[in-house]
């Protein structure tokens, strides 16, 4: 079994969310309206609202500090045309795409053990535990999306975060192929949940070296995973 980056999915209600957000001029680090306002604005229910706000964060466009609120991402605002990484996607194989993260993440990782707040290192190990406990596959890397973006937040580096994000919409483009599943879940013994578990006891560890190696094993083993099966 693997974690891949599936096509991006469509929802209305994350188009209405992000239509707002430039429409309503919202800058780079602005914090937008909080969930209550947002649902009697938008005309939606929670359910749909948390759901767009999933979405719009695993795009880069926002990113959520626990008991701070919803802030925009930087450069989530500008168009598409003004964005370097727009379409490299389409010219990278799967190879050069996780090598490219394997050069990346595990750096990112390394501060984020430098710089993580409290609230960062709940977040991180909150991801993690509902990665282990999703139940399909399609929750599963959503939540692993949210794992490894809590640790680009945790760095506290605004350069950094944004080039995550890029890296991240980048990653989905990559045309990764049909997997094939035996199971409608990840098995207990995936082993991207021990692997989870050692980032996350590096980071709260403060061991910068220890983080930086569980992250770049992380990645190889997912790279292993996948080049096996193709």
């Amino acid at each position: 079994m693997l974690t891949r980056a599936d096509q991006p999915e469509r929802d209305e209600h994350a188009e209405r969310l992000r239509a707002f957000i430039v429409e309503g001029e919202y800058a780079p680090g602005d914090r937008i309206p909080p969930e209550r306002q947002l649902i009697e604005m938008l005309g939606v229910s929670r359910a749909a609202l948390r759901r767009a706000l999933d979405f719009l964060e695993r795009d880069g466009v926002i990113w959520r500090h626990v008991g701070k609120g919803t802030f925009v991402s930087y450069g989530a605002t500008e168009g598409a045309s003004e964005d370097a990484f727009a379409g490299l996607g389409h010219h990278l194989t799967p190879y050069r795409m996780m090598r490219a993260r394997i050069c990346i993440e595990p750096a990112i990782a390394r501060e984020a053990v430098m710089n993580a707040s409290r609230e960062a290192l709940t977040k991180i190990s909150a991801a993690a535990e509902r990665a282990r406990k999703a139940s399909s596959w399609l929750q599963y890397e959503r939540h692993d999306d949210q794992f490894h973006r809590a640790i680009a937040e945790a760095a506290d580096n605004a350069l950094l975060l944004a080039l995550f994000d890029s890296l991240n919409r980048v990653r989905r483009e990559v045309a990764w192929g049909s997997v094939t599943r035996s199971d409608t879940r990840p098995p207990r013994q995936h082993p991207s949940f021990t692997e989870h578990d050692a980032i996350c006891a590096a980071i709260e560890a403060h061991d910068a070296d220890a983080a930086f190696r569980a992250m770049r094993n992380h990645l190889q083993s997912v790279a292993s995973r996948l080049f096996e099966e193709h």
